[in-house]
């Protein structure tokens, strides 16, 4: 019926608007046009001479942007049409217009929050012209007002004087306007004016002798002083001051708070009684014996009033305290340094706490150092693949939670679980010590680092250099073990043979001094003997830089090559090639110069090959490490068989180049293994690090390190883990927690002060400040680990981040404003070598808020507790404050119905201990008319909270592998008032009950648990979740790659959404009508929704949505009702002669044959083409473009043209790129190779670009 309704009126006024369009000659828009002379359009009748004059005084301001008008006028359609006039008029468009009218019945009336906001934006500035009926002729306190205009006459002299007392502003003008020739409005302003002069004359020329002063004792109470600000309220003033305490009260829309007065006659003498709203900070009052009822009111109101602000209802200023709490006022001082904070637009620079275990002093001890040690592990579910062990050792002891861990580590087609276990304590020597950290310098610089440093003409080797590459801040060692040890914790031993044998390699590289650049010198000292070239007696014996080995036992020997400084593992030797083998190269200028290997090494680094004729060995190359905590394995059969199927690349030199050390090749596998072993352990080290700083002596309490570690790691560390779900936990444990907290702290305050106190304690603006006063910003991991910036100690970082953030120190001063930001330009997630990094401000409130999760998991409600208390949030459960208002609702005096309260207790399947508590979480405030001074409201506030934390917790234990988008999402459609209503009429009732329950069990939340949770089932699972129609369509669309466009329309109370959705070939078009815009976009959606199921568009296992019941649509195309499937109709590219521009098909909607697209410019920037193009697409509707890349490898170095010039690599990206524009067809382009797959897919976008350009279908004017 009122789909029907909607629709007729739309009709009636569409062909209402045609016929007044048709009447005027030079068309509706005529009297809008800038140049149009308006003393015409007045003689031509679209202009009253009324509103000309009007108009001309607007103009008289100028461009004075800080003019504050307000205008009064009679009727609210008369303050409607002229605000929407003056706003189309360009002349004064530099002038925010806004209307003010009152609450009454008509549809052009504005709703009381409504009239606020344009209120408060009026006195702001943010309004300039104020069109008003006579609703703000009284209240309103403008300062500013520098005109007041009336535009229609004041009826009394009352509104006349009222009027002109808005014009506050010195040297304000007020300014009435009068029809010349109408006599009647001339009297009747004169009238006015006249009454208005003799009230005036009469008050300022009175006889003071015409009265007689008598003393009477009420004068002095008659007015209440505040002494410390002046601020006053009179008897008669009083009542409307009570009144307006009692509007800021919490109501509904069946009830509204205002206070009740009653009257006793006493001996010809009366006596007012007051009556305040159930929520007000006291409930009754009687007022003194006076002579008549009005002034025993306004004496009773004066001493309310005196009450109120005693007791801190009223402020300094007799007006109503805001529900913001006081501290709130404190940080708005700083409002500029402090803008911002806990948001994720803000990004703050913080540093990074240092891991107190992995400090130490041993580096320069001469009498040697006792370590704890920790034996690593590994097992490969492929029984073929050995790893050898290795020991860690560090001065610290490790918690048992850190020190004895299981993990797996995932290579590509396997899997590596290592295992952790604490071995007791180990003494080494001097020399020893020294010897192990020859071998980690070696092994980890020369796999994951460079040994030799400087340009390629001043080479020096890393390990020669005075310069220290040791921390005592970062100090441990990582040593192999013997492969014969066990798995046994208690048999293993350290393989100081190849340790001893790696030290004696530094040694001999140190000696050596074969560095010479290319070029015809050849240095002699090269030669490990005599320079005479002779083959060795043996055949079978190969001759190494340090030594020589039989040929069969070279096979995964690991050797160092002493030109490069790189660590190879022997594949085989080559019996067809040798020295004196042509030179196959590695680049392109190779064959130019080198014929032979032995003249590559002659010319290339001044090394005579003693041996030239002896086989060259194929040789495994290192690589980069891996983030091996991430199973990539995962990503699907194809993505893993393309990675498998690479081909293998070799190394070939000939053994004289090479040293060969006694470390066996598992040796080598299991290094690769440890920078994603040691990150894991760091940041288990930092997790107890922080549960040691924060501390809890909570009988039978442990949390475990990897919660912590959970709770300060962020989804940007792109781990299996992050603290989104337990954040989720922990803000409504932190809302319950905080909202008993004050619900028992402040047993007189209202649920609406109550809910704004805990709103502030729990906003994340406040959280994050209490999370950087505890420095928890230090320990949250923001960024995924970059294996190839590990660096173990004694090794040199080849990918440095220095440090340009303006600091010297670790720590960044919170309040320095220039360590904040909002420049979306700025990285966070990015470490620099002194270990700041910018973060998101919000990310500080969220850690917060899962440390404070991840401890109520751990240890239940006390353990939140003392981590809330040491994190800041002053929170005490205290007892005796629970006992205490159980026993004030003992107090109570009104005795419900017995049968009602058992009928209702055997329905819960639960007895009230004190059964007020009962009564009065079902009371409304309304009862206040017969008598009632209590209701539910407070309970209310609590059982919210309550119920919110059961059925958080309650999904968080059931679904634990559940995405924390989808929890958060199913804890919404829990505890939402619409699943409550499915237990009970109403869903605040439900939550009342509990918080009765709550309170009646001494805050024991299982009990209330145990009688809710059947109540409230079927709690809602991941299968039956229903998804908003909107939201569903958005992301079901951003799936497909299509885009809508979305309009809302204020048509008085009403909203009416259009909603379009542009596919291949279809344009689908959905409307709704609502009285609030969130639900009517729902409407809407919901009908695109099912026209995309007509046409065979679904999702397997999608989430099932709500279909709205009474949408309104407008007729779709002709071809939105022919067939109910998916046929896309692909239709060719069409060019006419002119100017080759795609020709728009017979039959396409006319919302496609729009002007040409118009983009200023296309950000070359990385990833800017495929955004220009991306942005394009979402503004005409067309659905997002696909990409298919095809890879070409190379041997040798190809230079490949990128976006800062040219650019070296070994593979190049080439992308195809199709658009599909709907009713044109597919427009296909290739991009040019590039040196990686982004920048491939830029260069497709820009080609595209440029193509739709040569098309005439897009404009770049900045090319």
């Amino acid at each position: 019926m009122y789909r029907e309704i909607s629709l007729q009126r739309k009709y009636f006024l569409e062909e209402v608007a045609s016929m007044i369009r048709n009447s005027l000659p030079l068309g509706d828009d005529y009297v809008l046009d800038p140049a149009l002379d308006y003393l015409k359009a007045v003689d031509s009748g679209y202009m009253s001479p009324k509103l000309y004059e009007l108009l001309q005084l607007f103009l008289s301001f100028g461009k004075a942007t800080e003019v504050l008008c307000l205008i009064f006028v009679e009727r609210i359609i008369t303050a409607k049409v002229i605000q929407r006039f003056v706003k189309k008029i360009s002349v004064l468009e530099h002038f925010a217009v806004s209307y003010l009218t009152g609450t009454n019945t008509s549809v052009d009336a504005l709703a009381p929050k409504l009239q606020r906001e344009v209120l408060e934006s009026f006195r702001s500035g943010k309004v300039n012209l104020l069109f008003a009926t006579d609703v703000v002729e009284e209240g309103i306190h403008v300062p500013n007002c520098s005109c007041v205009i009336r535009f229609d006459l004041p009826k009394t002299v009352r509104s006349y004087v009222q009027s002109r007392g808005r014009a506050r502003q010195h040297n304000s003008v007020f300014v009435t306007m009068l029809e010349r020739g109408n006599e009647k409005q001339r009297d009747q302003l004169f009238d006015v004016i006249r009454s208005d002069w003799s009230m005036r004359d009469t008050a300022s020329n009175r006889d003071p002798e015409m009265w007689t002063p008598k003393a009477c004792l009420l004068d002095e109470l008659e007015i209440y002083i505040v002494d410390r600000t002046g601020a006053s309220v009179t008897a008669d003033s009083s009542i409307s001051l009570l009144y307006k305490y009692c509007e800021k009260l919490p109501g509904d829309r069946y009830y509204t708070p205002r206070p009740a007065f009653e009257f006793k006659l006493l001996d010809k003498a009366y006596q007012c009684n007051i009556k305040l709203p159930p929520s007000a900070i006291f409930h009754t009052l009687a007022g003194p014996v006076c002579r008549n009822q009005q002034l025993a009111k306004q004496l009773a109101c004066l001493e309310a009033c005196k009450k109120l602000h005693q007791m801190g209802a009223l402020d300094e200023h007799l007006q109503p305290v805001s529900d913001e709490p006081s501290g709130k006022d404190l940080m708005l001082k700083s409002k500029e340094a402090s803008a911002g904070a806990g948001t994720t637009k803000r990004k703050e620079l913080h540093g990074s706490v240092r891991i107190r275990a992995l400090s130490g002093s041993w580096g320069d001890k001469l009498d040697g150092v006792t370590f704890h040690a920790y034996k690593f592990d590994f097992s490969c579910n492929v029984p073929s693949h050995i790893y050898s062990s290795f020991v860690l050792l560090i001065e610290a002891k490790l918690h048992e939670d850190v020190g004895n861990i299981e993990l797996e580590l995932y290579l590509v087609g396997k899997k590596v679980n290592a295992s952790i276990s604490s071995c007791g304590e180990l003494h080494l020597d001097s020399e020893q010590v020294i010897n192990a950290k020859c071998f980690q310098e070696l092994f980890f610089n020369g796999l994951f680092g460079r040994l030799f440093t400087g340009s390629k003409a001043a080479r020096k080797f890393l390990l020669s250099e005075d310069t220290t590459l040791w921390n005592q801040s970062y100090m441990y060692l990582l040593l192999p073990l013997e492969t014969s040890c066990t798995s046994s914790a208690d048999s293993w031993s350290i393989n100081w043979t190849g340790i001893c044998d790696s030290a004696s390699a530094v040694a001999f590289m140190k000696n050596i001094s074969v560095f010479a650049c290319e070029g015809d010198r050849i240095d002699q000292s090269a030669h490990t003997s005599g320079s005479s070239v002779q083959e060795p007696n043996d055949s079978l014996m190969i001759n190494f830089a340090n030594g020589s080995a039989n040929i069969n036992d070279v096979n995964e020997m690991v050797v160092l090559a002493i030109h490069t400084g790189r660590i190879y593992s022997i594949v085989e030797a080559v019996s067809d090639m040798s020295g004196e083998s042509p030179f196959d190269g590695n680049s392109d200028d190779a064959p130019a110069k080198y014929s032979t290997f032995a003249e590559y090494y002659t010319k290339k680094y001044g090394i005579v090959l003693k041996h030239p004729r002896q086989p060259m060995l194929r040789l495994k190359q290192n690589h980069n490490p891996h983030n091996l905590l991430v199973d990539f394995n995962d990503e699907g059969a194809k993505k893993r068989s393309s990675i498998v199927g690479k081909q293998r690349q070799y190394a070939h030199l000939p053994p004289e180049v090479l040293i060969r050390i006694n470390i066996p090749v598992s040796v080598l596998k299991a290094m690769y293994l440890l920078p994603s072993i040691m990150h894991r352990l760091e940041s288990l080290m930092l997790a107890s690090q922080l549960r040691q700083d924060i501390g809890c002596s909570v009988a039978n309490f442990h949390i475990s390190s990897s919660l912590i570690l959970e709770a300060i790691s962020t989804r940007r560390c792109c781990e299996n883990f992050s603290l989104e779900r337990l954040e989720l936990l922990g803000d409504s444990v932190l809302k319950y927690t905080v909202g008993c907290h004050f619900f028992l702290k402040h047993p007189g305050r209202h649920e609406g002060q109550l809910s704004s106190l805990r709103s502030y304690e729990v906003c994340n603006s406040t959280l994050r400040k209490h999370g950087t006063d505890c420095r928890i910003q230090e320990y949250i991991r923001d960024g995924p680990f970059d294996p190839r910036r590990w660096v173990a100690p004694g090794q040199k970082s080849i990918r440095p981040v220095p440090c340009n953030c303006g600091i010297n120190t670790l720590e960044v001063p919170l309040d320095d404003s220039k360590f904040q930001t909002v420049d979306p330009n700025i990285k966070v997630g990015i470490t620099c070598d002194m270990g700041h990094r910018w973060m998101g401000s919000k990310t500080v409130s969220d850690s917060v808020e899962a440390l404070i999760g991840a401890y109520y998991v751990a240890g239940g409600l006390v353990a939140a507790l003392h981590v809330m208390n040491w994190i800041g949030i002053e929170v005490e459960l205290d007892p005796s404050c629970v006992s205490q208002a159980i026993a004030s609702a003992s107090l109570r005096t009104y005795i419900p119905n017995d049968d009602e309260v058992k009928s209702l207790e055997s329905k819960l399947g639960y007895a009230f201990t004190e059964k007020f508590m009962l009564l009065e979480a079902i009371t409304h405030p309304s009862m206040q008319e017969q008598g009632v001074n209590y209701c539910y409201q407070r309970l209310e506030y609590l059982g919210d909270s309550v119920l919110d934390l059961l059925i958080t917790r309650h999904l968080y234990e059931n679904h634990k592998n559940l995405d924390p988008g989808e929890l958060t999402d199913l804890r919404s459609a829990s505890v939402n008032n619409e699943s409550f209503a499915q237990a009970c009429a109403l869903g605040d009732l439900v939550e009342s009950i509990a918080g009765a329950v709550l309170v009646d069990t001494g805050l024991n939340y299982e009990e209330v648990w145990r009688i809710f949770e059947p109540l409230l089932s079927p709690i809602v699972t991941p299968e039956k979740l229903e998804l908003a129609p909107y939201r569903e369509l958005i992301e079901f669309c951003g799936s497909l790659g299509y885009f809508t466009k979305e309009e809302c329309v204020s048509k008085g109370e009403m909203v009416h959404a259009t909603l379009t959705l542009q596919l291949d070939d279809v344009l689908l078009v959905g409307e709704g009508f609502d009285q609030k815009k969130k639900h009517a976009k729902g409407k809407a959606a919901s009908h695109l929704l099912k026209q995309l199921e007509k046409r065979g568009y679904s999702r397997s296992g999608a989430k099932k949505r709500k279909h709205g019941t009474d949408c309104v649509s407008a007729s779709p195309p002709e071809s939105l009702e022919k067939g109910d499937v998916n046929v896309i109709t692909k239709v060719k590219i069409q060019k006419t002669e002119e100017n080759d521009m795609l020709a728009l098909p017979d039959g396409a909607p006319s919302i496609l044959s729009s002007s040409k697209r118009v983009i200023e410019s296309i950000n070359m920037k990385k990833g800017g083409p495929r955004i220009t193009l991306f942005e394009l697409c979402k503004k005409v509707q067309w659905p997002m473009p696909t990409f298919k890349t095809s890879e070409h490898k190379s041997r040798s170095p190809m230079e490949v043209d990128d976006i800062g010039g040219k650019r070296t690599a070994f593979n190049t990206f080439t992308t195809k790129i199709k658009l599909n524009i709907p009713w044109f067809g597919i427009i296909e382009c290739d991009g040019e190779a590039r040196a990686d797959k982004k920048s491939a897919y830029d260069s497709a976008a820009l080609a595209m670009l440029n193509v739709l350009q040569a098309k005439s279908q897009l404009i770049i004017t900045n090319k």
